[in-house]
């Protein structure tokens, strides 16, 4: 399994990292921003099974990053959960509107993360 982190605080993606290696995630990639995330998408060979976002990021931020997958046919069944700081229902709602499978808040743990996960993609372990 593939796991897009995208965050542009490079501490949250380091920590994502950490708990996607302790649930034996097989690889990791990691996008400063959306704009960076999508190309990625893009062009890889090999599909990305699930993007992980946060919301407020420069440039291009995870609803607009949300809105440009489902808008790429060959990748816009691609699993997405939104990282935030908060859990804003307006924020939620918009992303919601737009095809996020799940969101997670900030501060996270590994077993938040396991949960989130497995609430998308099925079980794990």
């Amino acid at each position: 399994m593939s796991i897009l982190i995208v965050d542009d605080q490079q501490t949250i993606r380091s920590l994502a990292r950490v708990g996607f290696e302790a649930l034996g995630i097989g690889e990791v990639i990691e996008a400063e921003d959306g704009e960076e995330a999508l190309k990625l998408l893009l062009t890889r060979k090999t599909p990305i099974h699930l993007v992980i976002s946060d919301y407020n990021m420069p440039k291009f931020n995870g609803l607009s990053l949300l809105r440009a997958i489902r808008a790429h046919g060959p990748i816009s069944k691609t699993a997405f959960i939104m990282l935030t700081g908060r859990a804003d229902k307006q924020m939620v709602m918009s992303a919601v509107e737009h095809g996020v499978n799940n969101y997670l808040v900030k501060p996270f743990t590994t077993e938040g993360l396991k949960e989130k996960i497995e609430a998308v993609l099925g079980t794990l372990t």
